[in-house]
């Protein structure tokens, strides 16, 4: 049955990140991530849980392929936008171009799974990300580190795409057992190392 609520481009990124950093690995996860199911759209909830939990167990690898994930997520985004936008949004000034490039990731992260949501608030220069239902995040038992990895490297991604240097750090991870995911976007003044 077909989980209309999961994104191909979640799926696909996944995929691909998987591949590329354990080829070795990749026989495994097409037993739930097969190429006729991406071709079609037709992996669910249950193939893709069981794929994050069966990558968690591979250890550093896990968050190694949910940021190259992320990655492809952010970069097959904004492939996708239509190239008006895509002009709009490089010539804005920075101030205001961070939060345009939020919203595309606003509408990103809704477009990974139904159920996700990413709510952002900005202050001097900082934002707040409260991601809710981050499919990432859905744990039976809590973990040590945060699972928030493929958002955090999916925004970082798509403010470098569109010339921002941006710090995004996770803050809380429902999966360590906090209350919610929520990740900081730290914007760097233009021409600013770190």
């Amino acid at each position: 049955m077909v989980d209309a609520g999961i994104g191909r481009l979640l799926v696909a990124s996944l995929h691909q990140g998987i591949a590329d950093l354990l080829p070795t690995r990749l026989e495994f996860y097409e037993a739930w991530l097969n190429p006729a199911g991406l071709r079609h759209g037709t992996i669910g909830l249950a193939p893709l849980a069981a794929v994050l939990s069966f990558l968690r167990l591979e250890g550093e690898p896990y968050r190694l392929i949910a940021a190259r994930a992320g990655e492809y997520t952010a970069e097959w985004t904004v492939a996708d936008l239509p190239a008006f936008r895509r002009t709009v949004i490089r010539a804005a000034p920075p101030a205001i171009r961070v939060r345009l490039v939020m919203r595309v990731a606003r509408t990103m992260v809704r477009s990974t799974y139904r159920g996700s949501r990413a709510i952002v608030r900005w202050r001097k220069g900082r934002g707040a990300v409260d991601l809710r239902g981050s499919i990432f995040c859905e744990v039976r038992d809590k973990v040590e580190q945060p699972l928030c990895e493929f958002y955090a490297s999916a925004i970082r991604r798509l403010m470098y795409l569109f010339n921002l240097d941006v710090e995004v750090g996770t803050e809380q991870c429902r999966a360590t057992g906090a209350g919610q995911c929520l990740m900081t976007v730290l914007v760097r003044p233009a021409g600013a190392s770190g």
